[in-house]
């Protein structure tokens, strides 16, 4: 898999320091270059200590955790199991929580959960897996709590305990205000925490309000717990339960009494941190170009000075008065950071022809270039790159567009009825023959009659639903001047599973890609590099880019080939990691947004909302006014928006 080689942190891959700082940490951390081997480190711990306990002929208790973080905790295990011959016969399983109510049969229990990662690989007995249970009645579920406890202390308390950590800072559900005292119990869910869950529910009514959970007693109990955080969504709570003050607000501040605690991140996750955000605070530094311009930017905007306005009494009051001893005058070091961002803009995203490129973000030759932008949803194109989108057809270059996958189980169900129902009008209308058409519409309207949130959708309504986004997505491509031969409908398998939750990428997917590449034979990429996505398909598609990129290194396009990442609807790169920002005009503003329009299933409320309230095109120019603003308070030129890349570098 291809790495990113173009910053430097103030970090090794596995957490070791370069230079020494100050410590602000208050939970021992490990920061990983990415989430699988941080993962796979937990699972290994693991399978030593259930060795360890096999060889004493004792059993080990586990508490498993369940959302996104430990999935790969889990397929490190199964592998193990079914590759290295680890048993788990001796294993005692209690998981942290589960929703309620909820059948255990249900798609969305915690139950299946963990028999689809783990629980039906292994060779665990069924007796020895506790999980609450989501479907007691209410006036037996205090009861079940206090059993679950005394079953807990029963086997001796839990051996190794493994934490997800929520973004309002909850640990299994002890949400903001659960003591610290707690015990197993019924909670009620937190409004962001529902919002969190829409991409497993489909829609915000069908998730519950409360859920059983492990208490934050119960949790400190464990002998050895391990929280993990992957991904730049969980970087500012993680900053405030390893650096903040203990308190019932952030329920994950806790672990900071606990004696035998580690907290996984990777970099993203990592970004808030202090020692990683802002090092000059903590101790001395490797000042290398990337840091140095990160400092002066933050200095600038935290005391609202325009770059080349600071002075060297700036730099001292505020921590950084070892870069003016390293340059003796902070003027010169101004002007060069100043330089380096002004560099970054370019009205030409696909390159100037018969300019000077020395200082630019991209080639002046080719000066026409074949361009592929890969949209993980139909939608995510002219949200994300509307703008450059624009230009580059503008300025005459051989755009296309692929969208990675169908989107299908973004449209709402009323949405696709009413596309299934008119088709079935119009063909009768037109004197058509309509047996299948009316067979279709028929068995859509029968299941939507009685679908329930745990119901896969079938796969005539999928077939509807994924042709309503190809159309919009069509007619936004076809709207910023994309050739119609040039629109290419992907519909990567792994996606294609009827539910929320997906399948892993195979060869299939990346072959899909890579076939495109090598038909295109691109000189510039761009991907969505918006690793916040709330259903995580972004990672998904940006991993089978990369795979598809590392196995595609022997064609000749390879080394003339760019690839730029951009971000979408959840939030911008940090203006010190911007390497390409495009100014979009007020015309091209109204343009991409009529763009975005175009997307009428996804207007006014979308299915998957996040936790914003405004609409995509509300959010896309919201974030492309900032970056703009940004810059302007840096001190460079005023414009009404900006798009901001970055540039990939495979080793």
């Amino acid at each position: 898999m291809a790495t990113k080689t173009k910053n430097v942190n103030p970090v090794e891959s596995a957490g070791t320091l370069k230079y020494q700082l100050k410590t602000f940490e208050k939970i021992p951390i490990k920061i990983w270059d990415n989430a699988d081997d941080g993962a796979i480190n937990i699972a290994h711990y693991i399978a030593l200590r259930i060795k360890h306990k096999q060889q004493d002929n004792d059993h080990i208790v586990l508490g498993l955790a369940t959302g996104s973080s430990p999935i790969k905790v889990y397929n490190e295990l199964v592998r193990m199991h079914k590759e290295e011959g680890l048993s788990f016969y001796n294993v005692i399983t209690f998981n942290l929580d589960e929703y309620y109510p909820m059948k255990p049969d249900s798609e969305q229990s915690y139950v299946k959960f963990m028999n689809e990662y783990l629980f039906n690989h292994i060779d665990i007995k069924k007796e020895n897996i506790h999980i609450p249970n989501g479907d007691l009645p209410i006036e037996y579920v205090e009861a079940f709590c206090q059993e679950y406890d005394k079953k807990i202390d029963f086997y001796g308390g839990i051996d190794v305990q493994i934490l997800g950590i929520g973004r309002t800072g909850h640990i299994g559900f002890n949400e903001p205000g659960s003591w610290l005292s707690s015990k197993t119990r019924l909670v009620k869910l937190d409004h962001l925490t529902r919002r969190d869950a829409i991409k497993d529910f489909g829609k915000e009514d069908d998730v519950p309000y409360r859920a059983i959970t492990m208490g934050i007693s119960t949790i400190l109990k464990a002998k050895q717990i391990f929280i993990m955080a992957w991904g730049s969504h969980k970087s500012e709570i993680s900053q405030q339960a390893i650096e903040g003050e203990v308190t019932e607000i952030i329920p994950a501040t806790f672990l900071q009494s606990h004696p035998n605690v580690k907290y996984y991140l990777d970099h993203a996750a990592a970004s808030d941190l202090t020692k990683i955000n802002t090092p000059w605070l903590a101790g001395i530094c490797n000042w290398d170009d990337n840091l140095t311009a990160k400092a002066i930017i933050w200095l600038s905007l935290k005391i609202n000075k325009p770059i080349l306005k600071l002075r060297d009494d700036d730099y001292i009051k505020n921590g950084l008065s070892e870069l003016i001893a390293l340059h003796t005058t902070c003027y010169q070091l101004n002007i060069k950071i100043f330089n380096k961002l002004q560099h970054t803009i370019t009205g030409w995203p696909g390159g100037k022809p018969n300019a000077d490129d020395t200082n630019r973000p991209e080639r002046a030759q080719p000066a026409k270039k074949r361009v592929i932008i890969f949209s993980p949803h139909p939608d995510d194109d002219v949200i994300s790159m509307g703008g450059t989108l624009l230009r580059l057809v503008q300025q005459g270059h051989e755009v296309h567009i692929a969208y990675q996958v169908s989107g299908n189980i973004a449209v709402h169900d009323v949405d696709a009825w009413r596309y299934a129902s008119f088709m079935q009008e119009y063909v009768q209308a037109s004197g058509l023959d309509s047996t299948d058409v009316d067979t279709a519409v028929n068995k859509i309207s029968k299941f939507l009659d009685k679908k329930s949130s745990n119901d896969k959708d079938i796969k005539e309504l999928r077939m509807v639903k994924g042709l309503i986004r190809r159309q919009e997505a069509r007619s936004g491509a076809l709207y910023c001047g994309v050739s119609p031969k040039n629109i290419h409908f992907l519909d990567m398998p792994f996606y294609e599973t009827g539910g929320v939750r997906k399948n892993n990428i195979t060869d299939q997917d990346i072959n899909i890609i890579m076939d495109l590449l090598n038909e295109v034979k691109p000189h510039q990429v761009y991907a969505a590099g918006d690793l916040a996505d709330p259903h995580g398909t972004h990672r998904v598609c940006l991993d089978a880019i990369f795979e598809a990129f590392e196995r595609t290194r022997s064609e000749k396009w390879w080394n003339d080939c760019y690839l730029w990442m951009y971000r979408g609807a959840w939030h911008e790169w940090p203006v010190d990691e911007i390497e390409m920002a495009v100014p979009i005009s007020p015309d091209e503003v109204l343009k991409k947004r009529k763009a975005i329009f175009m997307h009428q299933s996804q207007k006014d409320q979308p299915v998957f909302p996040g936790d914003d309230e405004r609409e995509f095109w509300q959010r896309a120019e919201d974030r492309n006014r900032d970056t703009a603003l940004l810059y302007n308070q840096l001190g460079l030129a005023e414009y009404e928006a900006m798009e901001a890349f970055v540039r990939w570098k495979f080793k």
